[in-house]
């Protein structure tokens, strides 16, 4: 599956992702003068927070239109994979991730990328889908995606660990974690709900089923999930949980 990513639709259905991510801000502490990476950077808009707070900000993402998005702001970013980052060895004193790494396929060359484009002493801090993480809509979307003959289209999308696996991972690559949790977040959603936030977020699973079934999905898949996500009053809330790390090399 390959995951696309639009910045108007990400923009309508995913603003509350910069907008809760105070939280790892505040782990990540950024000081005056820091040189900071941005991992996957989507549409620059922490890469701003960072910057003026009076740290040096480069962004980074895979997304083409994402990187584009991110420049239009200011932002000094590059396309570029996780898995093999365009920068030197020894260039940041600190790597800062958002809703990001959940999406990257070989976890252990990301980490090795990290530590390697770190300075000795500085910090990875970053949040990412959790064990749990919208359990009922991946529950709800493979049974839709199962009725109708595509049962393995949502298998691999993500990958949401304990914090033990995440830890036990970390150490493994020279990481020394400072603190690490699961945050259960209900999120409510935008005005696009729960059919908003598959466009946008399964996109890739999507684009994989034949052109006439790819709505039925999405609707099939927000009426099984109304009784559960979408309260009295028409509102959805997504079932997230976070996991958030800060760890120094």
């Amino acid at each position: 599956m390959t995951q696309t990513w639009s910045p108007a639709a990400y923009g309508e259905n995913g603003a509350f992702v910069h907008e809760l991510a105070g939280g790892v801000l505040e782990w990540l502490a950024p000081r005056q003068g820091e040189e900071i990476l941005d991992l996957g950077c989507g549409d620059g808009q922490l890469s701003k927070r960072l910057a003026a707070g009076g740290a040096t900000v480069r962004g980074v993402d895979a997304s083409p239109e994402m990187v584009e998005s991110a420049r239009s702001r200011g932002v000094a970013a590059v396309q570029g994979s996780a898995e093999a980052l365009p920068f030197d060895d020894a260039r940041f004193d600190a790597v800062f991730s958002n809703a990001a790494l959940h999406w990257v396929s070989d976890q252990d060359a990301m980490m090795r990328e990290v530590r390697r484009v770190l300075r000795p002493g500085g910090r990875f801090a970053a949040e990412m889908g959790g064990q749990g993480n919208i359990a009922a809509i991946r529950v709800a979307l493979m049974a839709v995606l199962a009725r109708h003959g595509f049962a393995d289209r949502e298998d691999g999308v993500n990958y949401y660990p304990t914090a033990a696996a995440y830890t036990q991972r970390l150490n493994r690559h020279g990481f020394q974690v400072q603190r690490i949790g699961l945050i259960p977040r209900p999120t409510p959603l935008a005005a696009g709900g729960m059919k908003g936030w598959l466009r946008t977020f399964r996109s890739g699973v999507l684009a994989g089923l034949p052109l006439e079934l790819r709505e039925t999905v999405v609707e099939e898949t927000a009426a099984l999930l109304e009784p559960a996500l979408r309260d009295e009053a028409g509102n959805w809330v997504a079932d997230y949980v976070r996991l958030r790390f800060v760890a120094t090399c």
